[in-house]
């Protein structure tokens, strides 16, 4: 297990040990990817329509230096919403991994708009 803090809270919803253990495994891909995150905080919540199916919804927040990461995902299964929400908290941090190593790369200069002398680096 990693040493990284994983807050988990349910809205509307009673927690689980099964509930907090897979959401706690399934989020150990995430500090794998990336070992810089500072936090991750789920929200697990449920939404009762007027029908008779429940509707139930899996935030994620990323901490991380830089701005933090959120994604919410709903469907009619509360795993499914789990895993999407991972699949997608997944997808922004390669994404900004991705983004990073190219910024490395190409670097350029920058001009300042202004009026300043130039000076030549001898």
């Amino acid at each position: 297990m990693n040493t990284k803090e994983v807050i988990i809270s349910g809205v509307h919803l009673d927690l689980t040990d099964s509930l907090k253990r897979i959401v706690k495994e399934k989020a150990e891909k995430l500090f794998i990817h990336e070992e810089r995150i500072i936090r991750l905080r789920v929200e697990l919540e449920t939404n009762s329509h007027k029908g008779n199916q429940d509707e139930f919804i899996a935030k994620g927040h990323i901490e991380i230096n830089g701005p933090p990461m959120v994604v919410s995902d709903s469907s009619d299964d509360l795993y499914k919403s789990i895993d999407g929400m991972i699949n997608k908290l997944d997808r922004k941090l390669r994404r900004r991994a991705r983004l990073m190593k190219v910024k490395r790369k190409n670097k350029h200069g920058v001009e300042i708009p202004a009026d300043l002398p130039k000076v030549e680096v001898a």
